[in-house]
């Protein structure tokens, strides 16, 4: 018996060793490889924000690339520039959370569920060679059927005109709602018009867009066998292009008071 007990005290001692070794290794690997993980995370990020608005040169590199873009920090209530917020260590995600710097949302306006909105947003303006600006891209998000989608919308520099759309993270159906993903379906969004008569019309349809319809310039194909992930990627957008998004901040861009 005493030897069982001996036996069995030092399998004890030995996995407890191990665990305080495995925990050790892994913490140490964690601290270790964070710096690498963030800079992967940016790097990833200006990777979807140059294929949103249809930039991406996979023979660059995204810093080559992201050097055509200038980030900044818009004061989503006014539309004006936040000045004293830097755009490097500005987290749209955490502000969000903070109700110090967010506020929330009452049911009726929020159609694109998210809850709380950040008092201030990211924007990226694109410039061409000559240094005007060639196209704004605006950061967008929205519940669909299972999960938040995150992504881009590319404005070209009337701040109309869509110029591309993409999600970078989200759960929806593979197959179905998935289909955000598909470069087909993005395609579609291309050359769409988002304000008709100084209010937000661009929409995804159930079904397919006619063509010969007076209003087919502010519409989306649905996606098949998605209409709940259909409806909500219509939704964000409509939020996020409308009063209580970005749409004061196109206002003075187009009018040269941002």
């Amino acid at each position: 018996m005493s030897s069982n007990k001996e036996t069995l005290g030092g399998i004890v001692r030995v996995a407890l060793a191990l665990c305080v070794v495995c925990s050790i290794v892994v913490s140490t690997a964690a601290v270790v490889l964070k710096p690498a993980q963030e800079v992967n995370k940016t790097r990833d990020l200006k990777r979807n924000i140059l294929m949103a608005a249809g930039l991406y040169d996979a023979g660059l590199t995204i810093e080559e690339q992201f050097q055509r873009v200038d980030s900044r920090v818009v004061d989503i209530s006014t539309g004006e520039y936040a000045t004293d917020i830097d755009p490097e260590g500005f987290d749209q995600r955490a502000a969000a959370k903070d109700p110090a710097t967010s506020v929330a949302l009452d049911s009726d306006a929020d159609i694109a569920s998210i809850v709380r909105q950040s008092r201030y947003a990211m924007v990226y303006l694109v410039n061409d060679e000559a240094g005007d600006l060639s196209k704004v891209i605006l950061p967008v998000h929205g519940y669909g059927l299972w999960s938040t989608l995150y992504g881009f919308v590319a404005l070209e520099s009337d701040g109309n005109t869509i110029s591309g759309l993409g999600f970078y993270e989200h759960k929806e159906t593979p197959g179905l709602g998935g289909e955000v993903d598909n470069p087909r379906w993005k395609d579609l969004w291309k050359g769409k018009q988002v304000y008709r008569d100084g209010a937000v019309a661009i929409s995804v349809v159930k079904g397919s867009v006619d063509q010969g319809s007076d209003a087919a310039n502010w519409q989306v194909d649905g996606l098949s066998g998605a209409t709940l992930t259909s409806r909500g990627v219509s939704n964000l957008v409509q939020y996020w292009l409308g009063a209580d998004g970005f749409e004061p901040y196109l206002r003075n861009l187009r009018e040269g008071d941002a």
